[in-house]
């Protein structure tokens, strides 16, 4: 199959000549709640700003320091979890401790003699269905007294039949976890007749079942809100959200307000890798708490209450099976696969992922269990899809004897994929390489192997962001937007870009962003937040830039058009024109200075990326240790707007990646109903120790505008190390987490 119509790059550089005006259809991201889906939209093709040859650039394209970097390492950022207001309550959750229950007694009496108690409410009083559901939240004076009076409640239930895993939940006599029943209608794509008789025809065949588990966001701040409601007409509300605009609606809602008297504050977040797009259950009791109390009330979920309530990336089961002809072409492929989201729909992408095949047949559907559902989580179903198709690729490739590049771009249409694959190749080491063909052995203590795999995103943008630019007497400008900044560098380029249209340095404009006080802007998932929001900084320090030649042409004797700004200050176009400082020019400004809004720009972005990633490790035989030693990415951007924080990005997906492959898992006991490991000393993630050298490689020929990248650098990486295992000894690991048990049993070794 062909990824995303339209990806590969332009024949040649970017045509800054002024464009007309009329209409045009542009292929965007369309994003709900971090599901990503790919759309076409009709805008308005206009001149305006343009992003300028790259060679010019001074700021943006370059290396650039976070403006939010001293406030965080020197711990003066304020995260939601650090808000302090006066009069502050703190609320805690009680969960249901197990899959599904019918609550029979549910007594706050004793609540009433614990110091400090202020008050409950109930968010579910008669039946649950999914272990850590919240039942109550109870406020306290402190967090302490808030702990005693959840202590304090009692509970009392009847424990329901639940299931907790795939077998279980697809038996026929299983309980029933939903009214929707267990299992979702199969959704199925081409014949399934013609794709067996083509893998039956080919001369090499492969088939396998491969299994992903269900593994968490793990962000470092977990999820909860502050809501400063005192009983008037107004109210202050502090989340950790991946979406500044939606849950000061929802928190309008529960309050009782209108949605305008609700300020919603991100100022700076922990985490959310997809997480983290509604007020939750946890925002709304806590609304609701401070509406009972007419105080503010801060409530932030507890490490365990993150495990069980907070969501995760859905697990799969996928049975392959595939044919590939003496060439390396793949000629058949069959799937039948069950997505794992708990409650959930859970999510996977299109089978096979990205490599085209003749004649390809797959069934999907979802398995539901008394678990919390899924929730988007950076790149929601590729990973998993990725993991299995890669997999399957490599397996046909050794038995038909072909090098293991060579397959990967013998299925790929696009020339994008071939380039980079050679590049990763290379910088692995591969081409020299003794097993390009056929795996390793476990003759030795300690092999060494190398695997590969590639990505796909959408990455475009769309029209929601406002953005202001301001430019006051004293020199001072200031860029402001409401979007929050997961971490992933919005805060740097709100400055930087623009920085660059008046020739300052970084440091000379001031980002305002992180409330609904401030320009409109849209969630941040699904890669859509760079290609949305940087267009719209773009337009409006255009109109800032314009405007204010328009007041200095005068001054400097030339017409407005003839009026540039470079190096900290302001000239003419004519060779010995006059020449201004910054402040001199700010000086010329009315009292109240300038002004000048900016959209977004269909033109400024682009959509479509991809990505190809090799991996190289180092299997203990003995023991099945593995180790990885090298990760390398090449990665398309378009424009990049900071380039160390782009590599960020990409080496920060790498490493949840590696501890996708290695390490994670969701462990429940589906006989008692309890997650084993719903804290971050036995939830394995990778620490110092596991990261391995790491290669970025930005692909500088792509030449478009700004494209989302966050999610795709994680979508590889796994498949890639699972490979590499195979490649090292002959090991072929079908079920993340790759642990020393399963390459011992896949050796041989134990059983």
């Amino acid at each position: 199959m062909t990824a995303f119509p339209g990806m590969t790059y332009p024949s040649g550089p970017q045509d800054n000549a002024p464009k007309q005006s009329k209409t045009k259809k542009v292929k965007t991201t369309k994003v709900v709640n971090g599901i990503e889906q790919e759309v076409e939209i009709e805008v308005e093709d206009v001149a305006g700003p343009e992003w300028g040859p790259r060679a010019a650039l001074k700021v943006l394209d370059k290396e650039l320091i976070r403006v939010d970097a001293p406030v965080k390492v020197s711990g003066r950022a304020v995260y939601t979890h650090d808000v302090r207001v006066p009069g502050m309550a703190w609320a805690r959750l009680l969960l249901a401790p197990q899959p599904a229950t019918k609550i029979t007694k549910l007594d706050f009496s004793a609540c009433a003699k614990v110091p400090g108690y202020l008050g409950h409410v109930v968010i579910e009083a008669e039946e649950t269905r999914w272990l850590g559901q919240p039942v109550a939240a109870v406020a306290g004076a402190t967090s302490e007294a808030a702990e005693d009076a959840l202590r304090a409640i009692v509970l009392e239930y009847e424990a329901l039949p639940f299931v907790l895993d795939r077998d279980s939940a697809l038996k026929p006599d299983a309980p029933k976890v939903s009214r929707r029943g267990n299992q979702s209608k199969p959704q199925t794509r081409g014949d399934e007749a013609k794709a067996k008789a083509a893998i039956e025809a080919a001369p090499h065949k492969a088939s396998g079942t491969y299994s992903v588990p269900v593994v968490h966001h793990a962000c470092l701040e977990t999820h909860g809100a502050v809501v400063d409601w005192r009983g008037g007409e107004e109210a202050t509300v502090y989340c950790s959200s991946q979406h500044t605009f939606g849950f000061a609606g929802d928190a309008a809602k529960t309050l009782d307000l209108k949605s305008s008297a609700v300020t919603g504050i991100v100022e700076h977040m922990g985490g959310g890798f997809g997480s983290k797009f509604g007020f939750g259950q946890e925002g709304d009791a806590a609304a609701k708490l401070s509406k009972l109390l007419q105080r503010p009330v801060h409530l932030m979920l507890t490490r365990k209450d993150e495990f069980l309530m907070g969501g995760n990336r859905s697990g799969s089961h996928l049975e392959l099976a595939g044919g590939m002809d003496a060439n390396g072409a793949l000629v058949g492929f069959t799937a039948r696969a069950h997505k794992q989201g708990g409650i959930g729909d859970g999510s996977l992408s299109g089978l096979p992922y990205i490599y085209k095949c003749a004649e390809a047949w797959t069934e999907v559907s979802g398995v539901r269990t008394n678990m919390d559902s899924s929730r988007a989580m950076r790149a929601p179903g590729h990973p998993q899809a990725s993991f299995a198709t890669e997999s399957l690729l490599d397996e046909l490739a050794y038995a038909a004897g072909l090098d293991l590049v060579a397959v990967r771009k013998a299925n790929l249409e696009d020339k994008v994929w071939h380039r980079q694959l050679d590049r990763v190749a290379k910088e692995i080491g591969w081409f020299e390489h003794p097993h390009r063909t056929q795996p390793g052995t476990a003759k030795a203590e300690l092999c060494t192997g190398i695997g590969f795999a590639i990505s796909r995103w959408g990455g475009g943008g769309g029209p929601a962001c406002e953005v202001e630019v301001a430019i006051e007497r004293d020199g001072s400008v200031t860029s402001s937007v409401g979007s929050q900044d997961l971490g992933t560098g919005v805060r740097t380029y709100v400055a930087a870009i623009p920085a660059e249209e008046f020739g300052l340095p970084l440091s000379a404009v001031v980002a305002r962003i992180g409330s609904t006080r401030l320009g409109n802007a849209n969630g941040s998932g699904g890669s859509v937040t760079t290609a949305s929001l940087a267009p719209a900084v773009k337009d409006a320090a255009y109109n800032a830039r314009r405007a204010f030649a328009e007041v200095l042409a005068p001054l400097l004797g030339c017409t407005a058009a003839e009026v540039l700004f470079a190096d900290g200050g302001v000239q003419t176009s004519a060779p010995g024109g006059k020449r201004l400082t910054w402040k001199q020019a700010c000086a010329a400004l009315p009292e109240a200075g300038l002004r000048a809004k900016g959209v977004w720009a269909a033109h400024l972005q682009g959509n479509g990326i991809h990505g190809a990633q090799a991996a190289k490790v180092e299997v203990d035989t003995l023991t099945g240790r593995v180790r990885v030693l090298h990760m390398v990415c090449m990665q398309d951007v378009g424009l990049c707007l900071n380039r160390a924080a782009t590599r960020s990005q990409i080496n920060g997906g790498m490493v949840q990646a590696l501890g996708y492959a290695l390490l994670e898992e969701r462990v429940v006991d589906t006989a008692l109903g309890l997650q084993l490991n719903p804290c971050l000393e036995d939830y394995k993630l990778p620490h110092s120790l596991e990261i391995p050298k790491m290669t970025v490689i930005l692909d500088d020929e792509d030449t478009r505008g700004v494209i989302g990248v966050s999610e795709a650098p994680i979508v590889p990486g796994g498949a890639a190390i699972a490979n590499a295992i195979h490649n090292a000894c002959g090991a072929r690991i079908r079920s993340l987490p790759c642990t020393p048990d399963k390459v011992l049993i896949a050796l041989g070794k134990v059983s």
